[in-house]
């Protein structure tokens, strides 16, 4: 496993590149393979360390787990037997929470720790639980752990508080399996929500409204074994689409949903990049130097996505005047700040605001990863600094995203792995 990433600034990205299955897809999909009473295929899956994590707590909890091909898994978990989630595993990844619901629907009990990941502020899971209390779990807080009993789970109306897509897609899963029907208003519309509807669907599950802010459940249906294909990964995409962007760079991504990347793809071209979509094709040419963005402000989807907002920081640093970025969903995802201030870019932060004044050029120095996204954005900078950028803590990028750096390198950039 790679310990930094050594990034030789100034080359142009140029050629194609074919976009893989969605980390934020892939994860709530994993975990509800656990409540199907037959074999499950994955196909499209990433080869990311949150996946081998995931995978790992299924394998703890009793499940056959393999891969089959190069991105293929299948999960067999009729052998599963415990509904205890591993201590050690959950604190490495914060989607293990997407066990709880499964855990619960099929053991009608289970035993967590206080997920783990990423520090990018605080994600509260309490939106989860008071969601899962609503179909009439019973649950216990104590000693950094939670303890569910679920003898009499039913479904339930429950409007979230906020349009959680975590504990959209947790109370989701969980009401398949309880008796009667669920309403959930207020819920996430992410693409990934569709896909994990989809995927329940084609299992023998009846839910409705994935992609909208009422999502219907009628429960206490039986799931068989399937085999599913993940959409692609937006994130990721947008991702490159920086990349060519910010290095003046003309590039093309295959396996794509235009759709789901109106937001970014509308930012871009108010910077000046010109874009070209087809049914699943993006095309980018990055402008000399990128136009000031306005404002960004980090939304739930169909919003600006927070996923996004420390690569976009990136590309604004190089922006012809001032560009400003809010982050409206997490409260600690400014970690990028002082590490792209190191590469000489001019940023002011106030709370959850951040007002760019665009430089000329980016020097090349040593940085580290504070989280995934931040890592990325990182790694971005440097592709268009002055000399070599050393990016430390990579493990973290590595968590999300598979071949960064074979693609970044496919595409001509210069990276070398240490």
């Amino acid at each position: 496993m790679s310990k930094k990433y050594i990034v030789t600034g100034g080359k142009q990205l140029s050629g194609a590149i074919e976009i893989g299955g969605a980390k934020n897809s892939i994860l709530p999909i994993l975990a509800a393979t656990l409540m199907c009473e037959m074999p499950v295929v994955l196909h499209n899956c990433p080869h990311i360390n949150d996946v081998y994590n995931m995978l790992s707590i299924l394998s703890k909890l009793g499940c056959n787990v393999s891969w089959c091909g190069d991105h293929s898994i299948i999960i067999d978990t009729a052998s599963a037997y415990s509904w205890e989630m591993p201590d050690r595993l959950a604190k490495q990844l914060r989607s293990s929470i997407f066990m709880l619901g499964p855990i619960v629907a099929r053991f009608k009990k289970a035993y967590f720790s206080y997920p783990g990941g990423c520090e990018i502020g605080v994600r509260p899971i309490d939106l989860h639980l008071k969601g899962l209390r609503e179909l009439n779990v019973e649950i216990e807080e104590k000693h950094g752990h939670i303890l569910c009993q679920a003898d009499n789970m039913r479904g339930a109306d429950i409007s979230l508080d906020y349009p959680s897509v975590g504990a959209t897609e947790n109370i989701m899963m969980a009401a398949t399996l309880a008796k009667g029907d669920t309403t959930i208003s207020n819920a996430a519309r992410e693409p990934e929500i569709v896909d994990l509807q989809n995927f329940l669907n084609a299992c023998g599950a009846k839910v409705y409204g994935a992609g909208s802010s009422t999502i219907y459940i009628k429960g206490e249906r039986t799931l068989k074994g399937v085999e599913h294909t993940l959409i692609p990964d937006r994130i990721a995409a947008g991702t490159y689409m920086i990349a060519g962007a910010i290095t003046q760079g003309e590039i093309e991504l295959n396996n794509v949903v235009p759709e789901h990347m109106s937001a970014l793809i509308s930012k871009l071209r108010e910077a000046d990049c010109k874009i070209y979509t087809d049914k699943d094709i993006i095309r980018i040419k990055g402008p000399e130097r990128p136009l000031e963005m306005r404002i960004i402000e980090t939304l739930p989807y169909p919003g600006f996505p927070t996923d996004m907002q420390a690569q976009m920081f990136a590309f604004a640093c190089v922006a012809k005047g001032t560009s400003v970025i809010v982050e409206n969903v997490f409260d600690n995802r400014f970690k990028h700040v002082s590490e792209l201030t190191r590469m000489g870019a001019n940023i002011t932060v106030k709370d959850r605001t951040a007002i760019i004044r665009g430089v000329e050029s980016l020097t090349g120095t040593e940085v580290f990863a504070m989280d995934l996204r931040g890592g990325a954005a990182l790694v971005l900078a440097g592709l268009r600094a002055e000399g070599t950028t050393t990016v430390n803590g990579v493990t973290l990028i590595e968590r999300g995203y598979e071949g960064l750096c074979e693609n970044l390198i496919k595409l001509g950039a210069q990276i070398e792995k240490a």
